[in-house]
């Protein structure tokens, strides 16, 4: 039999509002202008990041004997969108937490669900997720960085590409090949925590033109020898077992978007109502208000979308996959649209970074094309949501 989707409210229960004002609340006391300033200084939000961690928004979904909430990703999608809908999307909501956290729940040891989860719940703790190669992209079965045994030890060999946050995290969830599949040269692939101060690991940062206190790093593993607990699951089946966090990750992304295309139409909106020229307010032109108006239409349909993935989700329905990839998908689109909208909008002061738009706009393009690119969305729900057949 299969999983039953599980009934959608279509209005937050009382929990879930007091969720949203507990995170607005806190990122409200931040900002933007934090946001801004942390990454053009070359810091951390590490102070948000302790105070979302003390107020319990970090471990929702962690088990509560770990120190969570015991509650899903749903709850952490709203941390997310709501935190972002103050001007303050941070990334590493949908690493650290969704991926991380989800993949060690789920499949981790009981040494390594005690070790980890505690710290990440309280923000104490902060992990890196390392999976991509330039030579892999979207094709996991590429992926080169090894795992070798060695005695009761792995040693690590290889390098990574575009992992967040290196700099601020204690610990690297890294996906390495330990094997072969099949005569095709598709990877036998293996999870493992390595320890961020690990001897043999290199890091280089990637100049990218995003404004984001969360920054990108190449990473190198020169004979980097872990013991054999740092294995997470089964050797050579890594590959289910990182499904878990990659749909957390896409609806954690999803809920980013959403929340930057809030806050930008807001901005958007009240400009444009208080913005006089020839007489009126511009946003009484329909070439003003319209572009804005649609952007909403698009953003609430990616909302509830969003909602349904992490609900399917947190069910275990084999529906969340295609879910979760749709809703990171639509996010992107109307995310874009809202905050061209907002943009335009405040004519050139849409430009300007004390307007709090422009600066946004890399981190919103970006996910068109990660963590998953649109053209592999769409390849993906083709095949697997209208039956037709595969493409790549």
């Amino acid at each position: 039999m299969g999983v039953t989707a599980p009934a959608l409210p279509l209005v937050d229960p009382p929990e879930v509002v007091a969720l949203r004002g507990t995170v607005r609340a806190i990122g409200a006391r931040y900002g933007h202008d934090y946001f801004v300033r942390t990454a053009r200084e070359g810091g951390n939000p590490r102070e948000l990041w302790r105070e979302l961690g003390e107020a319990g928004l970090l471990g929702v979904n962690i088990a509560e004997e770990h120190g969570g909430g015991g509650a899903g990703i749903a709850d952490l999608a709203v941390v997310t969108e709501e935190l972002a809908a103050t001007g303050v999307p941070l990334m590493l909501l949908a690493l650290s937490p969704a991926v991380c956290a989800t993949i060690l729940g789920k499949h981790g040891t009981g040494a390594q669900r005690g070790r980890w989860l505690p710290g990440l719940a309280s923000g104490e703790t902060v992990m890196a997720f390392a999976i991509t190669e330039p030579d892999a992209g979207s094709n996991a079965h590429r992926i080169r960085t090894t795992a070798t045994r060695d005695g009761d030890d792995w040693v690590l060999d290889g390098s990574k590409y575009y992992v967040s946050h290196v700099d601020n995290a204690q610990a690297i969830l890294v996906v390495a090949r330990t094997g072969e599949v099949d005569d095709r040269g598709r990877g036998s692939l293996s999870l493992f925590v390595v320890e961020s101060d690990a001897p043999g690991i290199g890091a280089s940062p990637i100049p990218v033109e995003i404004t984001s206190p969360e920054r990108q790093f190449v990473l190198t593993f020169d004979g980097v020898r872990v013991p054999g607990s740092a294995l997470v699951g089964e050797e050579g089946k890594g590959l289910g077992a990182l499904f878990s966090g990659l749909n957390p990750e896409r609806i954690g992304s999803a809920a980013l978007l959403n929340g930057i295309a809030r806050y930008a139409l807001d901005k958007g909106a009240r400009y444009a109502g208080e913005r006089e020229v020839w007489g009126v307010p511009i946003g009484a032109h329909q070439a003003v208000a319209h572009p804005l108006a649609k952007a909403h239409v698009e953003v609430e349909a990616a909302r509830l979308l969003t909602a349904r993935a992490a609900a399917l989700y947190d069910a275990g329905s084999p529906e969340a996959g295609g879910a979760s990839s749709m809703a990171k998908y639509l996010a992107a689109e109307a995310a874009g649209h809202a905050l061209d909208a907002a943009m335009q909008a405040h004519g050139g002061n849409g430009m300007a970074t004390e307007y709090g738009l422009a600066t946004l706009s890399g981190l919103v393009r970006l996910f068109r094309i990660a963590p998953v690119s649109e053209e592999m969305v769409l390849n993906h729900i083709a095949q697997h949501e209208l039956g037709l057949p595969k493409s790549y």
